[in-house]
C-alpha cells in the first residue's frame, strides 16, 4: 500500500469502526463514560423562586420601610404562609420566597430591631433566583455523544437522573512482540529489554474508556504470534512492535492466518511509519503500532485515542492547538514529523512551542518530559521562531 497520510489514515481507521452498544450504569459509574442518550430534566430548576443570598424576603412594593418579621424560610423548610402588606420573612441562601414576595434584601443592607426590620428601596425580583431560571422541565440538558465528566455527572443528577445509558467500554487487549522483551520487574538477560510502552499503552487505553488487558508477550513465532490472540474475546486488538518488513517484523503474517484484511498499511509519518490497521475474519479490529516507545505512544494520540471515542460513540477530533515556535524549525521532509515538545504558557494567553533536540522514536526518557507533540507537516519550509505552528496537547496528572 501507499503511505498514507495521518488524516487519510485515520478516516479509514475510523470509516471501519462502528459505535458498540449501550448500557446502563449508576452515576456513580458513569464517569469517563460517552453517553448513549439524550437527557431531559424532570423538572424545573430551581423548582421554585429562591433566594440568592442571606437576608429578608418582602414585597418590593413594601420597601423602603420598617416591616414586620412574620416568620422564617430555609432551605428545605419553607415559609408557606402567604406574605402580607408590611412583613417580611427571614430567608436563606436556597431558600424558597414565600408566596406573596417577590423580592429579598441581603442581611448586610437590613437592620433588625426585635420583630421589625427596616430595609431599602429595591425592585421586584432582587437577589431571586427565578424558578427554571438554570433550566426547564422536559429541557435536553445533555446530548448523546458526550463523555462524561465531574461537571456533566452534576447535570445529569441535577435534572433528576440516578441512572443513565452510556457506550459499552471497548474491550481492547494489548500483545507486545519481539525476543528481547520481558516483563517490568524481572530480571533482564544482557539483550533483553522491559516492555514499557505496552504498560503505558494500556494505561491510555484505560484513560480514553476502554477496558485493556495485556496479553503475555510472544518472540519472533509466526505461530505463537497467531495463537495468542486467536479467539481473544475483545472489539480491538493492539499488538505493539513486529510491525516493519524486517526479517524479525511477523505480525502481519501472523494476522493473515487469521484472515486479515488491511485498511492501512504504513504512513507518511515519523515516528510511527509502520502503524497499520485492519480487520480480521471474525470481525474484531486490529491496529499495530511499532515497537519504539515513543513511536507507539504517538501514534496512540493519532490513532487509538480516535479509534476509542469512535467505539464509544464519542468525539473523534484531535484537540489541536497552535502555538509560537520558541526556536528556528529546519525545513521538514516527504513525512510529516510529529515532535516531542514543550508549550509554555505566555502572559497574553497564547503558547510557545518548543521541541526537545533529540527525537530518537526510542527515548522513553523524552517523551515523559514531553507535554505535547508538535506537528510539521510534510513538506513544510523552515519556520522561523516566532511564527505558528499546530500541536496536540498531551494529558499530564
Amino acid at each position: 500500500m501507499n503511505l498514507l497520510s495521518v488524516e487519510d489514515a485515520r478516516a479509514r481507521m475510523l470509516a471501519w469502526t462502528e459505535v458498540l452498544g449501550p448500557e446502563t450504569v449508576t452515576l456513580e459509574a458513569a464517569i469517563g463514560r460517552v453517553l448513549a442518550e439524550a437527557v431531559a430534566a424532570l423538572r424545573d430548576q430551581p423548582p421554585y423562586p429562591a433566594s440568592a443570598m442571606d437576608g429578608w424576603a418582602l414585597r418590593a412594593a413594601d420597601a423602603p420601610g420598617s416591616l414586620r418579621i412574620v416568620g422564617e424560610s430555609a432551605a428545605g423548610n419553607p415559609f408557606q404562609d402567604p406574605i402580607g402588606p408590611g412583613e417580611a420573612v427571614r430567608i436563606f441562601t436556597g431558600a424558597a420566597l414565600p408566596p406573596g414576595a417577590d423580592s429579598m434584601v441581603i442581611q448586610e443592607d437590613a437592620r433588625r430591631d426585635g420583630d421589625r426590620v427596616t430595609v431599602p428601596a429595591v425592585d421586584a425580583g432582587h437577589y431571586v433566583r427565578p424558578a427554571g431560571c438554570d433550566f426547564a422541565g422536559g429541557q435536553e440538558v445533555l446530548t448523546p455523544g458526550v463523555r462524561l465528566d465531574p461537571w456533566r455527572l452534576s447535570l445529569a443528577a441535577a435534572a433528576g437522573r440516578g441512572a443513565l445509558s452510556v457506550t459499552r467500554r471497548p474491550n481492547v487487549v494489548f500483545l507486545s512482540t519481539g525476543e528481547e522483551i520481558i516483563d517490568p520487574g524481572q530480571t533482564p538477560g544482557p539483550y533483553e529489554i522491559f516492555d514499557a510502552g505496552t504498560m503505558a499503552l494500556v494505561a491510555l487505553c484505560r484513560s480514553w474508556g476502554g477496558e485493556a488487558r495485556r496479553l503475555r508477550p510472544v518472540g519472533d513465532n509466526i505461530e505463537a504470534t497467531a495463537e495468542a490472540v486467536r479467539g481473544e474475546p475483545c472489539d480491538l486488538i493492539v499488538t505493539v512492535g513486529g510491525a516493519s518488513v524486517g526479517d524479525h517484523d511477523l505480525v502481519k503474517p501472523a494476522m493473515q492466518r487469521l484472515g486479515l484484511e488491511q485498511a492501512v498499511g504504513s504512513l507518511a509519518m515519523r515516528p510511527g511509519k509502520p502503524t497499520w490497521f485492519g480487520r480480521l475474519a471474525d470481525g474484531r479490529l486490529i491496529l499495530g503500532l511499532p515497537g519504539n516507545p515513543a513511536s507507539a505512544l504517538a501514534c496512540a494520540e493519532l490513532f487509538l485515542r480516535p479509534l476509542l471515542m469512535a467505539l464509544q460513540g464519542g468525539p473523534t477530533e484531535l484537540p489541536m492547538v497552535y502555538a509560537r515556535a520558541a526556536h528556528a524549525f529546519p525545513a521538514n521532509g516527504s513525512r510529516e514529523h510529529w515532535m516531542r515538545g514543550k508549550l509554555t504558557p505566555q502572559p497574553d494567553g497564547s503558547l510557545l512551542a518548543e521541541a526537545f533536540a533529540d527525537q530518537d522514536s526510542s527515548l522513553v526518557a523524552v517523551y515523559a518530559m514531553a507535554d505535547a507533540l508538535l506537528v510539521r507537516p510534510a513538506g513544510a519550509p523552515a519556520l522561523a521562531a516566532g511564527e505558528v505552528l499546530a500541536a496536540l496537547p498531551l494529558a499530564r496528572a
